[in-house]
């Protein structure tokens, strides 16, 4: 299961993202995609939606079954720590991801 959450996603990229997923909340899109339509999805909104704040989180062979990645802009950070995936919703300074 792939979860993509984004800032004001404009309504071409809205439509877009619902061919392949249901959007249970304004700008949350959730669905279940091989990793190829995923990644070309992904490559089709930052190529048509530049500066568009995406949080993604996608499934991994890991201890807790996933991966986040973020690209722009967004209202949460995350973090890896010690091999596990954090959000940071607030932050003082600038994220170490090292740490």
């Amino acid at each position: 299961m792939t979860v993509i959450i984004c800032n004001n996603t404009p309504d071409c990229i809205r439509g877009h993202l619902k061919r392949w997923f249901i959007e249970p909340k304004p700008n949350v899109f959730v669905g279940t995609v091989n990793a190829k339509t995923r990644e070309q999805t992904i490559a089709y909104i930052r190529r048509n939606a530049k500066g568009l704040g995406m949080l993604i989180i996608t499934p991994e062979r890991s201890s807790q079954g996933f991966s986040v990645q973020t690209f722009g802009e967004t209202d949460r950070r995350a973090v890896q720590y010690a091999g596990l995936y954090l959000i940071a919703e607030k932050w003082e300074t600038e994220c170490d991801p090292t740490l």
